[in-house]
């Protein structure tokens, strides 16, 4: 995947935390730390939105639909 220059605007808080993280070997520079966060949070919107997603179906009936025709498929399955 290629790469875009960018330019982004942050509290001084944070770019010290940033600096510090770098200091200490945990990133190997700002860009990383800020890649690897944004690569994170949309992750988790993703995540965030099939959970949405999920929560507006009716269970019973998927339920129903997951057992469509089982019945019959359970006759024809060896006994255990």
């Amino acid at each position: 995947m290629g790469k875009a220059k960018i330019a982004i605007t942050l509290d001084a808080e944070y770019i010290g935390e940033l600096d510090r993280l770098v200091e200490e070997k945990y990133f190997q520079n700002r860009s990383q730390a800020i890649q690897d966060a944004v690569s994170e949070k949309l992750a988790r919107m993703k995540r965030s939105r099939l959970s949405m997603e999920c929560a507006k179906l009716d269970p019973a009936f998927e339920q129903a639909t997951a057992e469509e025709g089982l019945s019959e498929d359970l006759r024809q399955w060896p006994a255990y």
